[in-house]
C-alpha cells in the first residue's frame, strides 16, 4: 500500500492544537479546489511544486517509533479529500493502530461518506465558510462551488457518531455577524462549533493585510449569540 502517491509537502511530528485532547502528528496534502482570499496555506495551494515532498515511508517510519506518545494523525491541506485513494492513506494510519483526524472542506461528500461507512475516521473537521448562498460562499471561497456538495458533507456529519466540528473564518469584510448566525441554524444541534478569528499576517490576497479581524469582545458576543443553535463555541484569535 506504501507504493501508493500522495503528495504531502508537510508534516509535524508534534501538536497539542490540532486535534482537541489528543497529541497528534500533522500531515499537509497539496492542492485545494478553493482559493479563500485569507488562506495562510496557500503555498500548498497555488505552488505545492516548489516545496519539498516528503516520502511516506518516513512519516510512517516516525509514527511506528512514536506510538507511545503519537495517538492521532491529522490529514488536512489543502484539501485532503482531493485524492480519491485518500482511504487507502488513512488506512495505512489505522492499521498501525493511529486514531485519524480529518481537516475538509465539505467539497466531497461521496469520499467523506465512504470514510464515514467504513469507520475510518475518529474525527472530521468541516470549515464552512459562509452561509448557504451562492454569492456569499463564491466571495469567500475564491470560485464557484456547488452548495448541496456542501450541504450533504454538513448533513453527514450532523448525522455521524464520531466526534465532529464545523469551522469558520470570520472577517468583517466577509463574515458578518449575521452570517455566522445563518451558518448556525444551518448546524443548529451539531456537537461543536470553531470560530476562528481572521489572521491578517501572510494571506493568499496581500490586500488584506491590511483588513482589521473582530476585536475578541466582538467574537466573544458573536460566540454568545450561538449557544441557542450549538452546545459548544470554541473562539480562536
Amino acid at each position: 500500500m506504501v507504493a501508493i502517491q500522495f503528495d504531502v509537502k508537510g508534516f509535524l511530528e508534534t501538536s497539542f492544537l490540532e486535534w482537541p485532547g489528543r497529541i497528534s502528528s500533522v500531515i499537509f496534502l497539496a492542492g485545494c479546489n478553493f482559493r479563500c482570499p485569507y488562506c495562510h496555506n496557500h503555498p500548498l495551494v497555488l505552488a505545492p511544486a516548489r516545496l519539498p515532498t516528503i516520502p511516506l515511508e518516513s512519516i510512517l517510519s516516525f509514527l511506528g517509533g512514536h506510538k507511545d506518545w503519537i495517538d492521532g494523525v491529522v490529514i488536512t491541506g489543502g484539501e485532503p479529500t482531493l485524492y480519491a485513494a485518500l482511504p487507502s492513506l488513512v488506512q495505512q494510519f489505522k492499521e498501525r493502530g493511529f486514531r485519524v483526524k480529518l481537516d475538509t472542506n465539505g467539497s466531497n461528500p461521496i469520499l467523506l461518506k465512504e470514510l464515514l461507512d467504513n469507520h475510518l475516521l475518529d474525527y472530521v473537521a468541516m470549515d464552512i465558510k459562509a452561509p448557504l448562498e451562492e454569492n456569499k460562499y463564491t466571495l469567500v471561497a475564491g470560485v464557484e462551488v456547488d452548495l448541496s456538495r456542501i450541504n450533504q458533507s454538513i448533513q453527514l456529519l450532523l448525522d455521524a457518531d464520531i466526534p465532529y466540528e464545523f469551522r469558520t473564518t470570520v472577517l468583517p469584510l466577509f463574515v458578518t455577524r449575521e452570517d455566522v448566525l445563518a451558518i448556525a441554524r444551518v448546524i443548529k444541534g451539531g456537537k461543536r462549533y470553531v470560530l476562528q478569528n481572521f489572521n491578517p499576517q501572510n494571506p493568499l490576497d496581500p490586500r488584506l493585510k491590511e483588513e482589521a479581524p473582530y476585536q475578541p469582545a466582538e467574537l466573544e458576543e458573536i460566540a454568545q449569540q450561538l449557544m441557542d443553535y450549538i452546545s459548544h463555541i470554541q473562539t480562536i484569535y
